[in-house]
C-alpha cells in the first residue's frame, strides 16, 4: 500500500516548486502582495513590523558606532549622475526619469504630461551623488571630518523581472555615506560597517553569512572595493544580504569634496557607502521557513508569543480571557534583547483550527492554547514554531514565566545552527572543471563551490554564460593556498565562492 504524503499548510512544498512555495509563504503570512503599480509591492503590517524591527536593531548599531540619521532628496539632477562615469554607466538602465512637472487635459479630455523640465530628474536609485554635493558644501577643513551619516529611505531601480522582497522596482533600505580625511580611516569604516551587517545577520536574523570582497566585475559602480555578506538559501542559491563600499576619492573628486589638512594642503576626502534593504525579509523567509509557512527567529519576530483562548462554552469565556490577558500582561514586562516581550491574545471569533494554522503560517515563535482545563491544572501547553506543530511541552505558569526568555534564545540558536549545518553540508571544495560543471548542472543549484580562480574576468564570463554561476565573494577569512584555477588551469593563490544566486 502506497504511503500517503503528509499534509502541509503550504502547497506546493519547497521540493515541488521552490519559487511558488516562496510566494505562498508570503501570502500565508500576509507579509506583502503585488501592487497595482508594475514591479512594486504593498508591504502589509506583519511584513512591515519585520522591517521596523530590522530598523530598530540596525539603527541602534549605527548610532552606537557614531553615525547620525539625515534625509536627502528623492530626486537627483541628471547632471549629478553624469559626473561619475562608472556610476552613471552602472545605473543608466535602471533609472526612472522625471521629465515633466504637471498634467494637462488634451483635446480628447485625457491627462497628458506638460511643463517639460529644464533638466530631467532621476528618481533616487542610490544617493552618492546628491549626498556628495551636500558634503562639498559642509566640508572645508580637516576639523569637519569625518562625516558619518545614514538615511532610511526608498529607492527606485527599474527592474524587468520582479519578485516580492527579493527584487522590486521600489524598495526600502538604509544607506550610509561617510567622508574621511584619510584612506586608512575610510577603509576602517568600510570594514566596520561590514562587521555590523555580519553581526546583525548572525545574532538577529540567525542567518549564517560569509563576509568577503566582490570581484572587480561585481563591484558597486564607481567603487574601489565592494564587500558583501552572502547567505545560502534553502534552494542552495546565494543571496547578497548587504554591501559595504570603499569609494576611495572617486566620488569626492566628482562632487568636489575638498578640505584643507593640518599642514594647509587642499586634499580630496575619502568616502564610503553601505546599505541593507527589505531584501533581508526575503532572506529571512528562504533561510528558515518550512512547508507549513514562515518561521521567525525570536529576536526579529513582530510578536514573540501568541495566546489562543480555547472557549467551547459561553460561561467559560470570561474566565479564559481574563487568564490570558493576565498572563500576557505579566509576559509583556519581561525584558528581551533591548525590548520587552510582545504578546498577542487572539480573541477573534473564528474556528480554533484556523487560528492555530494562521499563527503557524505567520511564524510566531511560541504558541500557547489555553482552555478551562489548562487553567484548572495551572499548566501551559507551549508549542515552538521550530518544532513539529503537534509537539507540545507543558509548563506550570510560574515556571514558564521564568524560562520563557531561555526558550526563545534556544529557538534563536537552533535556527542559526540548522541554517549553518545546511550551508556546510552544501559547500564543497572542487578542483576540476568536470566536477565543477557537474555540480552546477542547469537543473541543479548545486550549493557553494570553494574553488580556485585565476583572477581573470574571462573565467567569470564563461561560467556565467555556461552555468549562470557567479563568484559571490573572495572570503575574508580564506587562507592563502597555492592551486590552479578550476576553469583555466592557471595559477591561483586562494579559493573563492562560486554559486548560483538571486
Amino acid at each position: 500500500m502506497q504511503q500517503q504524503k503528509p499534509k502541509t499548510a503550504i502547497t506546493p512544498t519547497r521540493e515541488e516548486d521552490y519559487p511558488e512555495w516562496y510566494q505562498q509563504v508570503i501570502r500565508g503570512a500576509e507579509l506583502a502582495e503585488h501592487a497595482p503599480v508594475r514591479g512594486c509591492m504593498v508591504i502589509r503590517p506583519w511584513g512591515y513590523a519585520l522591517w521596523e524591527n530590522m530598523q530598530r536593531i540596525l539603527d541602534k548599531a549605527f548610532k552606537d558606532t557614531g553615525h547620525q540619521n539625515a534625509y536627502f532628496p528623492l530626486f537627483i539632477p541628471l547632471s549629478f549622475l553624469e559626473k561619475e562615469a562608472q556610476h552613471v554607466e552602472g545605473f543608466a538602465k535602471e533609472c526612472a526619469v522625471v521629465t515633466h512637472h504637471k498634467l494637462e487635459k488634451n483635446a480628447k479630455g485625457k491627462l497628458v504630461p506638460a511643463g517639460e523640465l529644464e533638466e530631467p530628474l532621476i528618481v533616487r536609485p542610490t544617493s552618492e551623488t546628491i549626498i556628495g554635493a551636500m558634503y562639498a558644501k559642509w566640508v572645508e577643513s580637516w576639523r569637519d571630518l569625518p562625516i558619518l551619516i545614514n538615511q532610511w529611505a526608498n529607492v527606485v531601480r527599474w527592474e524587468m523581472r520582479t519578485r516580492l522582497f527579493l527584487r522590486t522596482t521600489e524598495f526600502l533600505w538604509q544607506e550610509g555615506h561617510t567622508a574621511h580625511a584619510t584612506k586608512e580611516e575610510a577603509i576602517e569604516e568600510t570594514m566596520r560597517m561590514l562587521g555590523v551587517y555580519t553581526d546583525f545577520a548572525h545574532k538577529s536574523l540567525a542567518i549564517p553569512v560569509i563576509s568577503g570582497e566582490k570581484t572587480p566585475s561585481e563591484r558597486f559602480p564607481g567603487a574601489i572595493a565592494t564587500y558583501t555578506i552572502e547567505g545560502m538559501m534553502q534552494d542552495k542559491k546565494s543571496l547578497q544580504a548587504g554591501t559595504s563600499h570603499f569609494l576611495g576619492q572617486n566620488f569626492a573628486k566628482a562632487a568636489e569634496i575638498k578640505f584643507r589638512d593640518k599642514e594647509g594642503n587642499v586634499e580630496f576626502a575619502w568616502t564610503t557607502s553601505w546599505g541593507m534593504t527589505t531584501r533581508m525579509i526575503g532572506a529571512l523567509i528562504m533561510t528558515h521557513s518550512d512547508d507549513d509557512g514562515l518561521v521567525l527567529p525570536p529576536r526579529i519576530a513582530p510578536s514573540h508569543i501568541v495566546l489562543v483562548p480555547v472557549i467551547h462554552k459561553e460561561e467559560t469565556k470570561q474566565e479564559v480571557l481574563s487568564y490570558c490577558h493576565a498572563l500576557a500582561g505579566a509576559l509583556r514586562h519581561i525584558p528581551y534583547h533591548g525590548t520587552t516581550l510582545n504578546v498577542i491574545v487572539d480573541e477573534r471569533d473564528i474556528r480554533g483550527g484556523d487560528k492555530t494554522w494562521g499563527w503557524i503560517k505567520k511564524g510566531v515563535p511560541l504558541r500557547i492554547e489555553i482552555g478551562p482545563r489548562d487553567i484548572d491544572k495551572d499548566l501551559l501547553g507551549v508549542a515552538r514554531r521550530d518544532k513539529g506543530h503537534k509537539e507540545i511541552t507543558s509548563f506550570a505558569k510560574e515556571e514558564f514565566l521564568q524560562k520563557v526568555v531561555t526558550l526563545l534564545d534556544e529557538i534563536q540558536e537552533a535556527l542559526y545552527q540548522k541554517a549553518l549545518k545546511f550551508r556546510n553540508d552544501h559547500t564543497k571544495k572542487i578542483d576540476t572543471k568536470e566536477e565543477f560543471y557537474a555540480f552546477f548542472k542547469p537543473e541543479i543549484p548545486g550549493g557553494f563551490a570553494l574553488s580556485h580562480w585565476s583572477g581573470e574576468e574571462a573565467v567569470e564570463e564563461q561560467i556565467k554564460k555556461d552555468l549562470n554561476v557567479t563568484i559571490r565573494c573572495i572570503p575574508l577569512d580564506g587562507e592563502l593556498e597555492e592551486g590552479k584555477c578550476v576553469i583555466s588551469g592557471k595559477k591561483s593563490t586562494r579559493r573563492v565562492i562560486f554559486a548560483k544566486s538571486y
